[in-house]
């Protein structure tokens, strides 16, 4: 098979996780693997873009055997993996993290915050105040198990600088509510994003996986052009929109599927291998990549 001249100058994927690249028991397939390590001995690029921790991403990474800079938190932080080196933090303000705990407080909702390392412990921290069923579910879902503490009395400690990302976990109901109160008191001074249906996370002006992925390119000497996004939610939109090529799975929402140039089968028909195995990854074909780097 001849790869479409289209993707002949590629030289960097870079995949959401949870609903794209995992299926939905949350592993890689055989099938996957297999598509995403044959792109690698091409000579490409991989960067894993994902609003999960390093901690939590870092099972992954290393089943797929990638090195290079990688983008956690939904872009708060871009790392060279697996040396651990930071090329970029995105802190938010602690002010308006305190209101959104005393609005989850309000409203009867669970919230949670990821503290930088070195301030709640040596290593990056998840607080909540107390441990509910979707404490549970986060767990379940990422490897990362909170901490019960004093939220607000921890924002409000001297020395910190910032935090990581908070979140709000709760029924796609309060969304627009918890979105309009904070549009209305913040403006575009915050990003709230929508990660999976149930998680709606707060972060630093400015952070995105789509700034998360240009700063991760620019480290490795490339263009965004020479890119190929794959995602399947609300918080992929701002890297699908800057990536010279975009992919979204059949199981995304409509306004992403809108937003991404291909159209692939859900993760739970490995969308992305399948995909992968059609225009770049084909077993036996000869690598047309220029390398890594520019």
């Amino acid at each position: 098979m001849t790869r479409p001249p289209l993707f002949r100058g590629l030289k960097a994927l870079a995949f959401d996780l949870d609903g794209t690249l995992l299926r939905p028991d949350k592993t890689l397939s055989e099938r996957t693997l297999r598509a995403v390590r044959n792109c690698v001995d091409r000579g490409l690029n991989i960067i894993i873009a994902t609003g999960r921790s390093l901690t939590s991403g870092e099972i992954y990474r290393k089943q797929l055997g990638i090195s290079g800079p990688q983008v956690y938190y939904n872009g708060a932080e871009v790392v060279d993996m697996p040396g651990k080196t930071v090329i970029h933090t995105g802190f938010l303000d602690p002010e308006p993290v305190l209101f959104c705990a005393a609005l989850a407080k309000k409203l009867g909702l669970y919230f949670q915050v990821y503290f930088p390392g070195g301030f709640a412990g040596p290593e990056e921290t998840l607080m909540a105040e107390r441990l509910t069923e979707e404490a549970a579910l986060y767990a379940k879902s990422t490897g990362i198990t909170a901490i019960e503490g004093d939220v607000e009395a921890y924002l409000s400690r001297p020395g910190l600088s910032g935090v990581i990302k908070a979140m709000f976990i709760t029924g796609e109901k309060y969304h627009k509510k918890l979105q309009k109160s904070l549009r209305e008191k913040y403006g575009d001074s915050l990003y709230v994003v929508r990660s999976t249906p149930q998680f709606l996370e707060v972060l630093a002006p400015g952070v995105s996986k789509g700034t998360g992925l240009v700063r991760a390119l620019q480290y490795l000497g490339l263009r965004t052009e020479d890119a190929l996004a794959f995602g399947d939610e609300e918080n992929d939109i701002p890297m699908l929109r800057v990536a010279g090529f975009s992919a979204a799975p059949a199981n995304a929402p409509r306004s992403v599927r809108k937003a991404a140039r291909f159209h692939i089968p859900s993760n739970a028909d490995d969308g992305v291998a399948v995909f992968l195995e059609e225009h770049l990854a084909a077993p036996g074909e000869e690598p047309e990549f220029s390398g890594q780097g520019a």
